[in-house]
């Protein structure tokens, strides 16, 4: 048995080498890493005493060395422990043991750090194309999950979205989220979050992953520490985020806005924005304050403006409103800090504006509704910053929020409508995967949709969408889906809006901007 395992191990260790994660003085010592992850004493080097990495013959000058395929190395190490007895063979096991395996291979943060900062010096892209690649070849970032995922655009009145149904990360509710919002800071929980800095090496739990092999790069914005990583999920091009060192509620404020353009400058081929910092409008984690952003350019930073406004005293700041399903206000210029200062007036006025008409009430028994999503970007010369304006107010119709996904379309979206979402992506949960086969296979077959529990919340939208589909069949029926979930994507935003787009919703908008 110690002969296949070494075999094992040796594939391991190749793609270590491959990938750069280890260097060829090492492999000795990887080797005996690994060996102590399987209780195992012996090891057999191949014929010649050298084991298979060792024995590999040098690229061609100029080459690139293929990299091995991970996943099937990893599934036959993993089989092999359980064989062993050393993981019990379920899936958060499996996940802890493989993560283990691959902090074998990883680099120090020390390591990691100088690297990242000697490429930095290079360029900024040049720094965060390796960091990219490097959260990839630790396994960190699952390629062969993230690959797994549905995605397509969908259009729209309000141009092309974006919609992924998301296979690796489960579904939350938006109660645990309020709840988990509320957790209090100072207990013993190590790490007292997903986002904290003390997740870099954690060896996880069956409730907490697992990140031996996470690997953080150490910023200063608003001079304050904060640092930067990718998020294992990567539900867009170079998904990273942006945390507080100090694990800290999520809070929108002057120095939000500060810290955005701080990391826009250090990394201007990044957007970034942050969730807002209330329950229902917020993200999924309220209790770490953080940024999220990347190299992709989402729907709604292609939105056109429908109306440009002055406000008085930042005459050299251009202001507008988009044509967007949420109420996005569009500030742009080259001063940075006039854009901080236009920003702050604009959130404070918001905190505490009301119009009964339009049911924006700031606070209700002395709680607070109103606040702001903000997302910065450079383009060319200039800089953006979009101020989505949001409240969390609910009622006896809407319990989950009045600007929330209304109830017809939580059998497809549940969630709040956080950073991402509102920029036009939508993140649906991997169960509508099999659903929507299911509903697919009932459509065709005539079969009762209300007599499965796999389609039965899909039965009122499907009876209402399949008679403007009379061309639906075998052949088209995966696209009509998909059209038909990005309609419900779209009514969601639109739900999720403060001011509609309508006459009296564009009326109660422009009140709200005179108060500016």
């Amino acid at each position: 048995m110690s002969s296949t395992l070494s075999r094992k191990i040796d594939k391991l260790v190749d793609y270590g080498i491959a990938t750069g994660l280890i260097p060829e003085c090492e492999i000795s010592y990887t080797v005996n890493r690994l060996l102590d992850c399987f209780k195992e004493d012996t090891y057999e080097p191949e014929a010649g005493g050298k084991n298979a990495a060792e024995e590999k013959d040098p690229p061609a000058d100029g080459a690139k060395r293929r990299t091995p395929n991970l996943e099937p190395i990893l599934k036959d190490l993993l089989n092999e422990a359980q064989a062993r007895g050393i993981i019990d063979g379920g899936p958060a096991s499996r996940d802890l043991f493989d993560t283990r395996l691959m902090d074998c291979l990883t680099p120090r943060p020390a390591q990691v750090q100088s690297s990242f900062w000697k490429l930095y010096d290079v360029s900024p892209m040049a720094a965060t194309t390796w960091y990219y690649h490097f959260s990839q070849d630790t396994d960190y970032i699952r390629r062969y999950r993230i690959k797994k995922d549905l995605k397509w655009k969908s259009d729209s009145p309000y141009g092309r979205l974006d919609i992924t149904i998301n296979l690796s990360k489960p579904e939350k509710d938006p109660k645990a989220i309020a709840a988990a919002g509320r957790a209090s800071a100072g207990d013993a929980r190590w790490p007292k979050c997903l986002l904290c800095m003390e997740n870099e090496g954690y060896a996880g739990r069956l409730d907490h992953p697992a990140r031996q092999n996470h690997r953080i790069i150490p910023l200063t914005l608003g001079g304050q520490p904060w640092a930067l990583q990718y998020s294992p999920y990567v539900y867009y091009n170079e998904h990273c985020i942006v945390l507080n060192k100090k694990h800290t509620p999520m809070k929108i404020d002057r120095g939000t806005f500060v810290r955005l353009f701080d990391f826009v400058r250090t990394f201007p081929r990044y957007f970034v924005g942050s969730n807002a910092d209330l329950p229902i409008v917020g993200g999924s984690i309220l209790s770490h304050d953080h940024f999220q952003g990347g190299g992709y350019e989402f729907p709604m930073a292609r939105a056109k403006s429908v109306k440009s406004f002055t406000i008085p005293g930042y005459e050299g700041v251009e202001a507008s409103i988009l044509n967007w399903p949420m109420s996005v206000i569009r500030i742009a210029g080259k001063d940075t800090y006039r854009l901080v200062e236009l920003a702050d007036h604009i959130l404070g006025a918001w905190r505490g504006y009301s119009d009964e008409d339009a049911f924006i009430l700031a606070q209700t028994d002395g709680t607070s509704h109103n606040t702001i999503t903000p997302i910065a970007r450079k383009r060319d010369d200039r800089y953006e910053l979009d101020l989505v304006l949001r409240n969390n107010i609910t009622t006896a119709e809407h319990p989950l929020g009045v600007y929330h996904p209304h109830s017809q379309w939580h059998h497809i979206k549940k969630e709040n409508i956080g950073l991402i979402e509102v920029m036009g992506l939508a993140v649906l949960p991997a169960r509508l995967k099999d659903e929507m086969e299911a509903v697919k296979e009932a459509v065709l077959s005539g079969g009762d949709l209300r007599g499965s529990s796999a389609t039965a919340a899909h039965a009122d939208w499907v009876e209402e969408w399949l008679p403007r589909h009379p061309e639906c069949s075998e052949t088209t029926i995966d696209g009509i889906l998909k059209e038909e979930i990005g309609a419900v994507f779209t009514h969601v935003l639109e739900d999720a809006g403060v001011f509609k787009l309508d006459a009296a919703g564009q009326a109660a908008f422009d009140r709200f901007c005179r108060t500016l």
